[in-house]
Parts: structure tokens; sequence; C-alpha cells
């Protein structure tokens, strides 16, 4: 699936269903696709699309810090500057990159995030505010500073730039104090990358999706529906792959991609007409989701390896959060580690907010392990998944409407959230619980759910944990079994439950994982649902 197209806002009747006065929300976290992009390689130059695009005007007005070794002292500063593209041109002589205008620049590379994802990512910003903000007020309409938000983005550059334009569409400028310190946001070099499936940093995991995707090459390859397809395209294939396949090259995948592409961009960027045939685009989008995310659907080792890393993650924050400790985010962000709340483990500013720039692959692979997948459509561009928080309130609220909206950080005032945060808390570290660079922040996220005791288990009781995919409510499969739920309400899990489904695909030692069993037989022997 190519562009998205938002549901429009949520009515009153509606938010009083999705947020219940009983329920006050605590945490959310965002986990985002970047939005539109180039195609990550150049595909149908024959069929007229032309290698390079003109999309991408952010390379016009570039700035890099720089260190000025003129000044006294020496002092870093800014340098703007824009950047062409070079292309090997005939005899392999240099060329400069131009687009099918013979535009010089705003040339895209390859895989780059465009004007319109700009966009895109930009206006899910902004409809985040519009729920967090203005309709619920769980987030302050104004911030003196990011330390309540946890903010993340792969190392490729289209997911940290759509992180940064959602924050600026959840944040615009006039809504930032003068003097708004620079955020912090978390990367991870390659080799640790957890927040997309990081097959080629392991060999196992690379080794089971070779394996499920040949499984899709010979369920489907000689089908009818494939036959369909090679009546589209198989005439613009190249001379030494001319049927289209799943492991074709270009591998059908492929064909999906750049058909995508080009959809979500103008008429000088497109291909034939029959490569957007409505059937022939569903019947590549039921394959792709089949040869990439079944794996998830099947495999608790796939699950592990894939995505257990990121879910580890997501809950360690809920349960921190719970707890109240800087396991929450803050342990990532926090200025300062020796500020005495944080150091010993208790957290100064909590985390309310998380936005995390991630791709296709991301989302899918969460919903499928969680067998919350809907359907057979591959996430288009700017998809989202909310992972909402919220904890069971003791007393009904006044206010009716209110009743899920707790306080928040006056702008006018620039008053701290934190103590709103420690009335709900009885709970304190215990003197060994420190935080410190180098050792990871204190808490029972990680634990495993069979090894809490009845008072680790108390500190998480109360509280639940709710999915919306592209702002529609997902349900968990395991959530559903009664105990496991909201009564009356089975999209709402108990954080225990949550917990306990996720816990059984966390990876204890990733790296050592994903080395071993390289040659063992990628399916497993008996069924291993997803969500349970």
């Amino acid at each position: 699936m190519t562009t998205l197209t938002p549901r429009k806002p949520y009515t009153k009747d509606e938010l009083n269903q999705l947020y219940p006065a009983d329920l006050q929300l605590q945490l959310v976290q965002i986990l985002l696709r970047h939005g539109e992009r180039s195609p990550v390689s150049v595909r149908f130059q024959n069929a007229g699309l032309p290698a390079f695009w003109p999309y991408c005007a952010a390379v016009t007005q570039l700035k890099s810090a720089v260190l000025d070794r003129s000044m006294t002292p020496s002092a870093f500063t800014t340098l703007e500057w824009k950047r062409r593209l070079e292309a090997f041109g005939p005899g392999d002589e240099p060329i400069v990159a131009s687009g099918p205008r013979g535009e010089l620049d705003a040339i895209c590379d390859m895989g780059m995030l465009t004007d319109k994802g700009r966009q895109t990512t930009f206006d899910l910003g902004s409809r985040l505010r519009r729920l967090y903000v203005e309709q619920l007020g769980f987030m302050p309409h104004t911030i003196n500073d990011a330390d309540s938000l946890y903010l993340r983005a792969t190392p490729i550059p289209r997911a940290l730039e759509s992180l940064q334009e959602t924050f600026l569409g959840l944040y615009p400028t006039h809504t930032r104090a003068p003097n708004f310190p620079p955020p912090s946001i978390l990367t991870r070099a390659a080799q640790d990358e957890t927040l997309f499936p990081n097959d080629s940093n392991c060999r196992r995991l690379a080794a089971l999706a070779r394996a499920f995707a040949q499984r899709a090459a010979d369920r489907w390859n000689d089908t009818d529906e494939m036959a369909y397809l090679n009546k589209l395209y198989g005439k613009w294939m190249p001379e030494d792959s001319q049927r289209v396949a799943v492991d074709s090259h270009p591998r059908l995948s492929g064909i999906m991609d750049t058909i995508n592409s080009t959809l979500a961009h103008g008429p000088d960027t497109r291909l034939p007409k029959d490569f957007y045939d409505k059937k022939g685009r569903d019947i590549i989008e039921k394959i792709g989701v089949e040869e990439w995310f079944a794996g998830y659907k099947e495999s608790r080792e796939y699950r592990t390896l894939g995505i257990g890393g990121l879910m580890g993650d997501v809950v360690s924050r809920m349960v921190g959060s719970a707890e109240r400790s800087t396991a929450d985010g803050e342990y990532e962000i926090a200025r300062n580690l020796e500020t005495k709340g944080v150091r010993d483990g208790r957290g100064a500013t909590p985390i309310r907010f998380g936005l995390s720039g991630c791709h296709d692959t991301t989302l899918a692979a969460v919903l499928m392990s969680l067998g919350a997948y809907p359907g057979d459509k591959w996430p288009p561009y700017t998809s989202h998944i909310a992972i909402e928080m919220f904890r069971k309130a003791d007393v009904a609220p006044a206010v009716q409407g209110k009743s899920t909206i707790p306080p928040t950080e006056s702008s006018a005032a620039g008053k701290s959230t934190s103590s709103w945060f420690a009335s709900l808390f009885s709970w304190k570290s215990s003197p060994e619980a420190k935080t410190a660079a180098g050792l990871p922040p204190p808490g029972i996220g990680r634990k495993r759910t069979e090894d809490l005791s009845v008072a680790e288990k108390d500190r998480i009781d109360g509280y639940y944990v709710r999915l919306r995919y592209n702002d529609e409510v997902v349900t968990v499969s395991g959530c559903k079994t009664p105990g496991n739920h909201l009564e009356g309400n089975e999209s709402f899990c108990t954080l225990a439950a949550f917990k306990a489904i996720v816990d059984k695909f966390v990876p204890r030692n990733w790296k050592a994982e994903c080395a071993v069993s390289i040659k063992e037989p990628a399916f497993p022997a008996k069924p291993e649902p997803a969500g349970y």
C-alpha cells in the first residue's frame, strides 16, 4: 500500500469510548513508519521511469556543524551547503544526475525521504497533537524542554528525518520555549539496532528469512495469481529474468516497492497504467505480506530474533513508568545521570510520550508477533502504532469528559509534572537500584513473568495496554482470554498479561542467539501461534 489516507479525527462520542472514565492515560509510545520516499533501487527505466527524482528540496538547504579554528578560541559553527548527485555517464565519465525535466537540484538519492514524505510525517505529528494535546489534554500545549519525551530513530536517514518532522508537527516552533534546549534523539550502531528486524547483523534471522521467502516462492510462483501478474508486468522485466516471480530479479517485493513509490508522487515519475491494476496490486501485497511477515506469525524464534528486543524495550518502559523509575525511558535521555533522583533510580521527569522513527518491517513485525495484524495489506507510508498504557483510576473524576486527563505541565508557570506522577506511586527504588552510565536502568521490566515475586507482580497490577494501528484499535490475541483484559473490553490488555505474552519472545542474549543454529531447520516442529 502506498500513501496513507488518515481517518477523520475522533468525535466526542468516540473519544469517550476509546478513553474510558475509569482509566488514566499514563504513557504513550508511537512507532512510526517513515514517510514517502524514492525507490530503494533503480528499476523499470525501460518502461520510461526516470532513475532520479526531483522531489527532495531538503538537499538544497543543508546545514552541518563544523569546527572553525580561525576563531579564538576554536568553536563550532554552521556551514550551509547544497548537495548535487553525481552518477556514471557514457564511458563511465561522471555526470550530474538529473530529473525527468533536466532538474539538477533537489534530486533524491535512492530510498530518500521526499518532500511528500516530509509533509505526511509532519501531518502525523499534527494529528498526534490534536489527539493528545487538544482533545485529551494529556500533553501540554507548550513545552520548555523535551525531558518528558523519548525520541529514537534507526540509522536510516529517512527514519530520523521522519521522526524530526513528526516531532515538529507535535510541537511546532511557536509551542516551544524561546530557550528550548536541543532534544536528545537516540540512535544505535547498525550492529546493535533493534528498531527494525536486523537480519544483516543476525545470521540466524537471515537464514529464517530466506527459508520463509523460499517457501513463499514455492507456494506462489506457479499459481494463477502469478500468471496474472506476468500478463501485467512481464513485458517490462529484464532480459535475464523475464518472468515475474517472488524470487525474480527484481523480486516481486521490489516491483511492489517501485509501484508504491511512484503512486505516491507526481506524473513525471509514473509507470505504465498496467502497473496500477487494482487486482494486481492486491495480489502483490498479499504475497509480499506472507513472504516478509509470516515468520512472525508462525515461529517464536523468528519473533525473538526479529522484533523481540524492541518489544522487550517497549514493555520495560511501561513497567518502568508503573514502577516510577528511570526505566520508563528517562535513563536514556536524562541530561545528567548524577542528578539525585535520576541517580537513585527514581527519576526526575517521568517520560509521558515516545516517538520512534522506523519502518514498515517494524510495524508489521510488531503486529504479527502479537497476533494483531489486520488483514493482508502492506503498511502504508507514515503508518504508526500507538502503544498506550493506562492506570486504573482510584476515584471517579468529578468532571465528566476529563476523566482520562491527568494534570499536565503549565506552560505559563513552567511547572514540572513530577509532583503529579509522584502522587501516583507509593513504591520507591531500593537502595541498590541505582542509575549509572553503562548499566541498565533499575526495574523489573526485563525480568521474566514467571520469575516475578508476588510483590513485584503487585507493582504492575491495575495497569492496562491498548494498541491502535493508524487510529484503529487492534486486539492482541492472548488478551481476549478471560482475566487478561479490562472487564467488558478485550482491547485493554492487562499490563501483566501483555508482559507475559511479550516475555515469551524477548531474547536473553540476542547476539549469541543470532550466531547459533544457523543450519538448523527454519520451521517449528509444532505450531507456535503469535500473541499468546
